[in-house]
């Protein structure tokens, strides 16, 4: 029943920019922490960004600081990724991850979503 899809990949030429999708059902999603990671081939999975259950803080990789925000809306169950000045560095295959830890620790992954850049 728990259900991350993430969306908005594809192809994209150097310095241009894309917002991927997460759309999230079937847990409490205001009460999950929201996480973007990324892997190349051949490299380790990295995380790119982190928002926190309100929004309120957000974290990012130095690899993409200044260049990538994450954002929420927690009406519409959704996280984003907005990424500008994208570099051939950043193709990956863009993964969605919902946290929650307390008495128990929850976390659930999405399938994944390719993004490409190359000229």
């Amino acid at each position: 029943q728990v259900q991350l899809v993430e969306s908005g990949g594809g192809l994209v030429q150097p310095g241009g920019s894309l917002r991927l999708s997460c759309a999230a059902s079937g847990f409490t999603f205001n009460r999950f922490a929201m996480r973007w990671y990324r892997q190349a081939p051949g490299k380790e999975r990295e995380l790119a960004a982190h928002i926190s259950g309100t929004g309120g803080s957000t974290t990012y990789a130095d690899s993409v600081k200044g260049r990538f925000t994450i954002s929420r809306d927690n009406v519409k169950n959704t996280v984003y990724l907005h990424m500008n000045s994208l570099k051939p560095e950043d193709t990956a295959v863009y993964y969605c991850n919902a946290h929650w830890s307390g008495s128990l620790e929850l976390e659930y992954w999405g399938q994944g979503t390719q993004v490409t850049v190359s000229s």
